[in-house]
């Protein structure tokens, strides 16, 4: 079992940049898909990107693509989401996701396993 414990999230004004990290213990990184996921208020859980087990190939939400970059370090059992051009409509908790089976490409929650606590990111206009 994998636990996942994510930061970095705070606030910032509308164009500025924030780097998010999940820690994982408990397992190892390289057997999981992962991705990040967020919930603004009053809305559901959606997809924000994710990576292959190598980090090799990504894939990202319309919504954020050209603007934020996931990552990961297996070495340090870490994924990185990279937001630039941070937009008000991004203010959101922004959680990480572990899936051993999921795919690539896996867009609903229900595809991973494990969660984070998440991290609020709050972008003023």
């Amino acid at each position: 079992q994998v636990q996942l414990v994510e930061s970095g999230g705070g606030l910032v004004q509308a164009g500025g940049s924030l780097n998010l990290s999940c820690a994982a213990s408990g397992d190892s990184l390289r057997r999981y898909t992962m991705a990040w996921f967020r919930q603004a208020p009053g809305k559901e859980r959606e997809f924000v990107a994710s990576v292959t087990l190598s980090g090799g190939g990504t894939y990202s939400a319309e919504s954020v693509k050209g603007r934020f970059t996931i990552s990961r370090d297996n070495a340090k059992n870490t994924v990185y989401l990279r937001m630039n051009s941070l937009k008000p409509e991004d203010t959101a908790v922004y959680y990480c996701a572990a899936g051993m089976g999921a795919r690539w490409r896996a867009v609903t929650p229900r595809a991973y396993e494990y969660w984070g606590r998440g991290t609020q990111v709050t972008v003023s206009s």
